[in-house]
């Protein structure tokens, strides 16, 4: 980010909603009175109530995403906002407003392309349905186990991302699992990560998560699975051809063992397994050689394309007087004047 955009960057708020229509005023109102000058965007993903409705008296700009999925809105956010930086937040007035600045510091300064709301030092007893707790704590632990740098609150919906983050990301999921997407690839691409403590409330009585703790506990975990698998894939194979030619070699000196003892081979069975085995093994360690190749070469490529992307788009918005939905407000003002 130049100098220029780090002193005037243009700011968007985001805000996903699924039948949030108790609590999304409130939440536009607060992020308006911290942000003034910042897009307010609500997302509104076939709502039943009157989510759109309260959220457009609010002020706030209503995009409507029909494919269900929070990973779906996220999609359509990184795909239809351009601001220099994406404050993301729920639309239940469970994250504070009044943290925003904080949230939106780093990136900001360059110090970092996506910054997470961290709610497990700072939380009331209510905030967490069961197992929750402990499901965060499992996707943490997996992601550190795999990957490494695991992030204290992996799940968090409160997140502000740079253009670069936003422009290069190919969203992938359609639900919740959509928050370990953005965490896994930010880890395995090489974006700079920093966490900011904040105040996690309880959803106001009537409000209900839309989260199914075991449903979509196992769509984080298989998320985690596939994309260790095509994101690390030298480790993801080596781990296999490892555990592939330890088996191989166990059943190879069984059949070894009785070789040398008695000069024969009574379990032919055991000798094709041993082969079989290594010989999975060996392919294995190369398909991961392979992949990692590809891999790492398509790394290249996109991060070419996603440099000139965001180079382009910031001459673009220095020469037109910047975001579609500014330049839309100050027609709008021109008007009525």
């Amino acid at each position: 980010m130049t100098d220029d955009k780090r002193e005037n960057p243009t700011v968007a708020v985001v805000i996903p909603c699924y039948n949030e229509a108790l609590t999304v005023a409130k939440v536009v109102q607060d992020f308006r009175r911290v942000l003034p000058d910042a897009d307010i965007y609500v997302f509104d993903n076939a709502s039943t109530d009157d989510t759109a409705r309260c959220a457009l008296a609010a002020g706030a700009m209503v995009i409507p995403v029909a494919a269900k999925g929070k990973g779906n809105v996220v999609r359509s956010m990184f795909r239809d906002v351009d601001a220099d930086v994406v404050l993301m937040v729920d639309g239940d007035d469970t994250y504070p407003a009044d943290a925003a600045l904080l949230m939106l510091e780093d990136v900001i300064a360059g110090r970092a392309d996506m910054v997470v709301g961290t709610r497990l030092e700072s939380h009331d007893d209510a905030s967490f349905r069961r197992f929750h707790g402990f499901g965060n704590k499992l996707v943490r632990w997996s992601i550190g186990w795999l990957i490494g740098s695991p992030i204290r609150d992996v799940l968090s919906g409160y997140r502000a991302f740079s253009r670069r983050f936003v422009e290069s990301m190919p969203v992938l999921s359609r639900g919740f699992e959509i928050e370990t997407e953005m965490t896994v690839f930010a880890l395995t691409s090489g974006f700079l990560i920093t966490e900011r403590t904040v105040a996690y409330g309880v959803r106001p009585e009537g409000s209900h998560s839309k989260l199914n703790t075991f449903r979509d506990g196992a769509r984080v975990m298989r998320t985690i699975f596939f994309l260790f698998k095509d994101m690390r894939p030298l480790l993801f194979f080596s781990c296999l051809a490892a555990l592939s030619i330890i088996v191989g070699l166990l059943c190879g000196l069984v059949v070894l063992s009785e070789f040398t003892a008695t000069g024969l081979v009574t379990r032919p069975s055991t000798a094709v397994l041993a082969v079989a085995f290594t010989l999975t093994g060996i392919i294995s360690l190369a398909t991961g050689l392979i992949l990692d190749t590809v891999n790492r070469r398509s790394s290249e490529i996109l991060r070419l394309i996603t440099d000139q992307l965001v180079s382009t788009k910031h001459s673009d918005s220095r020469g037109s007087g910047g975001s579609a939905a500014t330049r839309a407000r100050q027609a709008a003002a021109l008007e009525g004047q």
